[in-house]
């Protein structure tokens, strides 16, 4: 049998996925003290008016219960603030507060800055590799 790990193109995108995201956590986790889930919670509701953890978990790729710890955290900080949702009373909606919106504000240059440094990395690559994994992104 010759099958070569490394080669397999599911195993290098969740290789590189898990270390482009553990070293984009470094940056906002030295600064922030933010989790992965943290982040992502935020990052989701700073594109969302307000949204439940139902939505997010669909959206983040992150188990529920990942992001009901993640919100709760982030509500304990003042972060974000949770609201019954008026179609479903079963549902919680999240928002950011205000203090979340300026948290979020601070991270963004952190994320364009290490973005730029990826894109910069792949070089001429950059276009197709982005256009292929949007390809994925999107049939999935």
């Amino acid at each position: 049998m010759s099958f070569d790990l490394s080669a397999f193109l599911p195993y290098q995108l969740a290789v590189v996925s898990s270390r482009i995201s553990r070293e984009f956590a470094e940056r906002y986790k030295a600064e922030f003290g933010l989790s992965i889930p943290e982040w992502r919670v935020l990052a989701h509701l700073a594109q969302s008016d307000a949204v439940s953890v139902r939505e997010i978990h669909a959206r983040v790729d992150m188990d529920k219960s990942k992001v009901s710890r993640a919100a709760a955290r982030l509500e304990t900080s003042g972060l974000i603030e949770k609201r019954e949702n008026a179609e479903d009373r079963r549902l919680l909606d999240m928002r950011l507060t205000r203090k979340g919106r300026e948290l979020i504000a601070r991270i963004m240059p952190i994320a364009d800055t290490y973005q730029a440094e990826i894109i910069a990395q792949l070089g001429a690559l950059s276009p197709e590799f982005r256009a292929g994994l949007q390809k994925l992104y999107e049939d999935k």
